[in-house]
């Protein structure tokens, strides 16, 4: 076990100058599977229901119950993708043409495409450096008379301020989406992710904590709001009691094939979470000690722990590398990790100036991206963020004191690995 200010390693020559890997052996899989995953897509094919018609079928809708207590509240809808339950969202409150939608400059594309495939335009704001989520001043300052809705996103494994955020919205009569791709289990001052807001958008593509290859899962506050998203995903059918109230809509069904698959995950997610909170609260007291390291706190408001990545920051200036070098040198060390996501303006997958859809082509002064800046989203995207992949964290702390032992030893042989990799950073 690694204890504070414990020199190990700092002697050794890193794996990527040709020493000892730090992780010998490989972490945990992902995703986890084993005869009850077989059974229950087995169960499903041979039940001759597949697919997502008539929705929901008795493996979502079990799904969809389930999902819901989970979480402490709202009405689960289940979707084909993380993504499609964000637009979902904006169009089932009543959110298009010309409205803003306020998003953090840190975060995947799908959080600012989202709301323009609705008709909505998304008004990036920057980030809390603290935490990397966005930041309630941004949020406030970028409100007009245009604004409908604003998109926290919790990241990593950090959530958003959402007393700050609800605070905002209610002043201001705004939708609040959760963005809660990164968190499923997890809970602010006792109240689940996705509960907070009107909505909470989850995900669960491949890489996710909860997974169903792909689909996605978005909360409610509303039974009338379920109803509504439930149309719009099933081609527009009426949801109502009475059979009448249609909506425009499209197949975003989730099948029976995937609700198996995310039932089961269902099972193992409690055992997970905790696995994980465990070996992150250990990171927290361990990782600080590498000298250039920088912790992003865990708010105490954050209940339950639930996270997708480990993102701490590096100062290239004390460390003696940026980011991008140590993700390097973690990497043949036996280390998964990764540099994060760009900056939504500076965002290679997001580039809506580059097609004909109306919304740049109706508001191009929204997508002048040459001329926004947002130096925390920058800073961290460009110099300091390093991502721990979540296969660590079921490692118990020995996978964590091999992340530290990697880190002192590329820290002190810095110059050495700036020198070795020339200008790959």
């Amino acid at each position: 076990m690694t204890t504070l200010g414990d020199p190990v390693g700092t002697s050794t020559l890193p794996a990527i100058l040709g020493g000892p890997r730090a992780r010998q052996d490989d972490y945990p899989v992902w995703p986890e599977h084993d005869e009850r995953d077989v059974e229950a897509v087995a169960r499903v094919v041979r039940s001759g229901r597949w697919g997502g018609f008539p929705f929901p079928g008795p493996e979502t809708a079990r799904f969809a119950e389930r999902f819901a207590a989970l979480q402490g509240g709202g009405t689960a809808v289940p979707m084909v993708n993380g993504t499609i339950t964000m637009e979902v969202a904006m169009r089932a409150a009543g959110i298009g043409w010309g409205d803003e939608v306020i998003v953090p400059a840190y975060t995947f594309q799908a959080t600012a495409a989202a709301p323009m495939a609705a008709g909505a335009l998304p008004v990036i704001v920057d980030i809390d450096p603290e935490t990397y989520c966005i930041d309630p001043a941004a949020v406030e300052a970028a409100i007009t008379p245009r604004t409908r809705a604003i998109i926290p996103v919790h990241l990593g494994a950090q959530m958003a301020d959402m007393d700050a955020i609800m605070r905002i919205a209610e002043a201001h009569d705004l939708i609040v989406v959760e963005d809660c791709a990164h968190v499923p289990g997890a809970a602010w001052q006792g109240r689940g992710a996705g509960t907070i807001g009107h909505f909470g958008s989850f995900s669960l593509q491949s890489s996710k904590t909860l997974t169903s290859g792909e689909g996605g899962v978005l909360l409610c506050r509303t039974p009338e709001l379920a109803r509504r998203a439930s149309s719009i995903i099933d081609c527009g059918r009426p949801k109502d009691p009475a059979g009448i109230e249609y909506t425009q809509g499209s197949n975003y069904r989730m099948t029976e094939l995937q609700a198996a698959l995310a039932n089961v995950g269902l099972d193992r997610l409690p055992g997970q979470i905790a696995e994980r909170a465990e070996s992150r609260a250990y990171a927290d007291r361990v990782l600080g000690s590498v000298p250039g390291v920088r912790i992003l706190p865990a708010d105490p408001r954050m209940t339950i722990p639930a996270f997708y990545r480990y993102v701490f920051a590096v100062d290239p200036d004390r460390f003696g590398l940026d980011h991008l070098q140590v993700t390097r040198a973690l990497a043949a060390e036996g280390v998964p990790s990764w540099i994060g996501y760009e900056a939504m303006h500076r965002y290679t997958l997001f580039q809506p100036q580059t097609t004909r859809l109306p919304v740049p082509t109706a508001f191009p002064e929204y997508f002048r991206f040459e001329t926004m800046s947002f130096p925390e989203a920058e800073r961290a995207a460009e110099r300091e963020a390093v991502w721990l992949d979540e296969r660590i964290f079921r490692a118990g702390t020995d996978g964590v004191d091999a992340v530290v032992d990697a880190l002192r030893k590329i820290q002190a042989h810095a110059p050495a690995i700036a020198g070795h990799l020339g200008g790959a950073a």
